[in-house]
Parts: C-alpha cells; structure tokens; sequence
C-alpha cells in the first residue's frame, strides 16, 4: 500500500491548488508522516516543520511562487516548503554529505527565494525585495514567515519599523508558538500571548456594532462615532495594535492548523494595499505527540524511535564541551559574586539552563538577540561585574561591531564563551564556527583562549574570569576526549604554549590549537614511523601568540601551524605574520592547515574534516609532501 499516495502525486507545486480542502487535510498529515519518517533516520528541526505544515499547503494553494517571493525566517519550518518544490525524491539525503540542506538555500531550487540559517533576517530580506519589485514595476506579491523568536532580534524591528513607513506591498506572516528553541523571553512575547488570550474583542467589537445599527433613526451616526472613539482607546484594547501603530492591516490571531482559514486570509491580504501582517498561532511538534509534549527537545534532534519518539542511549563516553563549561561556570560563580550569564536564546544549547536553575537573579536570556546581549554585558562590566556571554560561534559574528566598540575599544572584562567553534556537522555552512579566530584576533585587548581538551576549558575559562580585561574562549560541539577532570582549576599562564613533545633534532614543529592538538600528535607518531620527527606544541592562545616558543621552534626544517578555523586571518596567519615581522620566513618553511577559504557543506564531523584534509593522516600526507 502506499503510504503518500496524494503526497506521491504532486510533481510541482502549482498540482496542490488542483486538491479539495478535504485532500489538502489529509496531504497535511501524509507530509507529517514523510517528514517524521526522514527525520527520526537522519535527525534535523523536526517540532518547527510540523508545525508549519498546514501553513505551507496555505501559501501554496493561494500564491504563485516562485513568481511571487517566500521568505523563510531561519528556516528550521520549512521542510514541507522543501518536500512540496521538486525535493521530495532527495528528501532522505536531509542534511548529509552532498544532500539536501536542512533551511532554506538559493543554490538549492528556485522556491527558496532567499538563504537563512541565522533568524530575524525574512522581513529586511523581504522588504528588499518588494522594493527592487516596485522599481521594476512588477505586481508578485512578497511573503515574509517570521516565527516569534525571531520576532525577539533586533533586525525584525528594524525591518518593521521602515516598512511600515514605506508602506510598500508586503506581507508579513507572524507564526507565534510560543518558542523558538528554549522558552521565548522579553516584552514582545508577553505582548503576543496577551493577544492570544483576547480573541473576544472581536466579537465584542462586532457585537456592539450591530446593536448600535439596530437604534431607529441614529444607528448609523451613533455606529460612526462610536469608530471615532474607538479609535482613542484603541491601543489598550486590539490586539496587533502595536503593528498598526507602525503603519501595518493586522489580522489575527488566527488558527495556523485551519487551511480553509488561512486560504481567506492570504487572499484577503492580497487584496489589502501596503503592508500586512497575519497573526497565526501554531502548535510546535503538531502530530507528534513527543514533540508536542517536549518541543525543546524535538527542534533540533537526532536520530530517534519513530514510534515512541526515544533517541538511543548514549554508551557511556566523555562529557560534551558544554556540560564541561556549564559546571565550571556553576563552581566559579559560587567562588565569585561578580561573575553572571548571559546567553541569546540558547539557555540549553550553551549550558547556562544549569547555571540558571542555581543563580536565577544572575542569569540572562536576551532572546536573539546577540547584539544586545554583548553591549548589556559591557555595561555589566563597566559597572563592576564579570559577565560571561555564552554564544555558538556562528551567532557571535552577529556582535562584532559590539565587541569591538563596547567590550575592547573600553577594555572591559567580559569573557565571551564561544561554543560550537570548528565544523559543527549536518546543520551545515550557516553553523559552522569557522571564523571566529579571524575576527577576534585583530581586536586590541582581546586575549583569545582556544583549550586543546576539555579540562583545559576548565583552567582556561577559570583564567579568564579572573582577568580584568575582554577574553573569549572558543571549543567546539559535541564530547571532549575523556581527559581526567581536576576538582582545582589551575591559572594558565597567558601567551604561553605547552611544548608537549619535542626535541633539537626534531625535523618538524606542529603549533596547533584547539582539539587539532590531538590530531597534530597522532600524525607526528604516523610521521615518527616514516622516520621523521616531529614536535607537538600546544599553542593555547590564538592570542597573544607565544612568539618564544615560535622562535625556538623556527630552527625546524618546517613549521606547520593547525587549527580548525579560516585559514584567511586566522591562527596560522598569526604565525606567518611573526615570521615576516621578525625575518625567520627566511629561515624556515611554513605550512599552514586549516579550513579553505569557502563555506564548508554539511556531513558528518569525519567527513568535513576528510573534505578539508584536517585529519592526523592527511596532516602527515601533507608534511611529506613539503618536505619533498
């Protein structure tokens, strides 16, 4: 029997509108069980899509895409949009090697109309693309999807803000579920659960309309000034009046699983003239009930028992990274008052959800919004506190500018705990932390840890926190190598590597930082069988660089700097800057490994680290290969 046989029968989008409202409920349910079905063998955003299925067969069965424009916020929800556009046959390559992306990606297919992967970005993206439309003089309607995490960065402000003002065509969908990953935060999401439970003030509204028409003789007059007045207390009362205030038609809240419902509402927004936004309501993990019941856990999973939603049980193994931190950061703060947290939506994805639970008065989500949470630690620092920022390497770029003016410019003691650096595996490009050694390191000020296991992160972050200047620390994602975990933290000294293995007739030095010191180690034993010798130092500090023991180690036939970063500005530049400064690029060779300069593709850990050739053998190969 097949299991989709309406599913099986859409070739490309435009066959969805040939469906009843009957055969799009239950195509609803048939991509529900596809999406599931791929999800619980391949991981991925399983709670975000299926709530957006109803949603999706929306916009599909009213617009006209491509010609008119979607644009997914994230896009952790748009998996029926992927299954619906021409990538059901690959859907089961979700998220591997060579297969289909997890979010939305413009080199992908013509439906995705713009590439995410950070949140806050569909209404500016949007926006821009009804401008450039009207200019052309076309007459494509422009959809934006933004959930109300998302709704809590700063960019979707900024975007509604000059939207409303232009008053171009564009409308706004506002999916509201109440999370985004952990448990939305902030005034927005109060303002937004607010108009969820005030459904009646349409009714009422209604009500009193039809009574004052029904007066004989002034019923209509009486209707007429009642607007009028109605208008003067309207912000205490209607819902979405925040929006209308900026210049948007609001409509909602409305129920986001009612198909029939949502067709009449996008077809009467394509009516209305200028901006609109639609309120929907959502239920995230819908039609799974383990992800309806733990939608946390369901955003972003791997591999689970398709029937009782249970993921395999991990056999034993070292702590994660981020465990490892988490409990540091919880027995530092018990040793200093002046230490807090702050994270940007991520509360369990970094670790601080622990240090919360124990110092709720000084723990911090900002919501996403990493901008805001850098300068609030500034300000924490300036007035006599230690912050420490917890974000994934990929979400910190977003506070560059921030970091650069509020923390170093005033050599504030903020430490910034970068999780996720390196390759980070299926969630691809967007993710990856392949940068942050780049554009941290030319910051005045800035002392940037990068620990070679996980009890180095534990003396590291401890060294960190007690420095009255900026600090970041960066490790990656997943378990640590299992290394003895001390109860003291020891200070490390800073700007000094540990020379791990070396001797004067060593032919070769290995400077790696990070967990590429292990892999430094294991090819110096494969080149040691090959009769080459090889030193292993463990660098510590992308900055500042240990210009001592770079020296002592230039008397090598060949210096090979390691790291999992951007080769472009990264830790190896650092080395090759020295050498220049100095004139030992004269009298040494250099050869610098680490991650190309171009966006690394999802797969596994192992095979991005094959792609980019950061693996112990192919570290070897590539020092033979020199030295020839």
């Amino acid at each position: 029997m097949n299991a989709y046989p309406l599913l099986d029968k859409i070739n490309k989008p435009e066959d969805i509108k040939k469906y009843s409202l009957t055969e799009l409920e239950e195509l609803a349910r048939e991509l529900r069980s596809f999406i599931i079905d791929t999800v619980s063998e391949n991981g991925g955003h399983l709670a975000p899509s299926l709530g957006t299925v109803e949603l999706t067969l929306a916009l599909y069965s009213v617009f006209q895409f491509p010609q008119d424009k979607l644009v997914w916020d994230v896009g952790h929800q748009a998996y029926s949009h992927k299954i619906l556009t021409g990538r059901r046959e690959r859907f089961h390559t979700l998220r591997q090697l060579g297969g289909i992306t997890g979010f939305p990606n413009r080199f992908e297919s013509k439906y995705d109309a713009f590439g995410v992967g950070h949140a806050s970005t569909s209404i500016s993206a949007a926006l821009g693309m009804a401008i450039s439309r009207d200019l052309c003089g076309r007459r494509n309607e422009v959809i934006a999807v933004i959930g109300d995490g998302a709704l809590t960065g700063g960019e979707s402000f900024e975007a509604l803000n000059q939207a409303g003002d232009l008053g171009k065509k564009l409308i706004v969908i506002l999916n509201d579920n109440e999370m985004s990953i952990d448990k939305n935060v902030g005034g927005m999401s109060e303002y937004l659960s607010r108009i969820r439970m005030a459904p009646q003030y349409n009714k009422a509204k209604k009500d009193v309309g039809n009574l004052l028409m029904s007066i004989p003789h002034i019923g209509d007059k009486a209707y007429r000034t009642a607007r009028i007045v109605k208008d003067s207390v309207r912000s205490a009362l209607v819902p979405g009046s925040i929006f209308e205030e900026i210049g948007f038609h609001y409509i909602g809240p409305i129920d986001g699983h009612d198909i029939s419902l949502l067709q009449e509402m996008f077809c009467r927004a394509k009516e209305l003239e200028g901006p609109v936004l639609i309120h929907i309501h959502t239920k995230k993990g819908k039609g799974f009930l383990p992800a309806e019941n733990n939608p946390n856990k369901f955003h972003g999973i791997g591999v689970f028992d398709r029937q009782t939603g249970e993921c395999p049980k991990k056999q034993g193994g070292a702590p994660s990274y981020t465990s490892v931190f988490s409990q540091a950061l919880i027995e530092l703060a018990d040793k200093n008052s002046n230490l807090t947290a702050i994270t940007a939506a991520m509360p369990s994805g970094t670790g601080l959800k622990a240090f919360g639970e124990v110092y709720p008065a000084r723990f911090f989500d900002v919501g996403i919004a990493e901008e805001h949470a850098v300068t609030l630690a500034a300000g924490m620092a300036a007035d006599g506190r230690h912050p420490v920022v917890a974000l994934y390497s990929t979400f910190a770029q977003r506070a560059y500018d921030q970091l650069m003016h509020d923390v170093c410019l005033q050599n504030l003691p903020v430490t910034l705990c970068l999780d996720r650096a390196g390759l980070v595996g299926a969630d691809g490009p967007t993710h990856h932390g392949a940068f942050d050694l780049s554009y941290l390191r030319h910051m005045p000020n800035m002392t940037v840890f990068v620990p070679k296991d996980e009890a180095e992160l534990r003396d590291m972050l401890a060294t960190a926190v007690a420095m009255d200047s900026p600090t970041a620390v960066r490790y990656p994602r997943g378990a640590g190598f299992g290394v003895p975990l001390r109860e003291e933290f020891a200070e490390v000294p800073i700007g000094k590597a540990e020379v791990l293995k070396a001797s004067d007739d060593d032919m070769v030095a290995f400077l790696a930082v990070g967990p590429m010191v292990h892999r430094a180690e294991e090819a110096a034993a494969l080149l040691e069988a090959d009769g080459i010798s090889a030193s292993v130092i463990n660098m510590r500090f992308a900055k500042p660089l240990d210009t001592e023991i770079i020296r002592e180690m230039a008397s090598r036939q060949l210096l090979v700097t390691v790291e999992e970063n951007s080769l472009v500005g990264g830790f190896g530049s650092g080395v090759a800057e020295y050498l220049m400064d100095t004139g030992l690029a004269d009298k040494v060779k250099l050869l610098r490994l680490g991650l190309p300069d171009k966006f690394i593709e999802q797969g596994t850990p192992q095979e991005l680290l094959e792609l980019c050739g950061l693996t112990s053998q192919q570290l070897a190969a590539a020092v033979k290969e020199r030295l020839k």
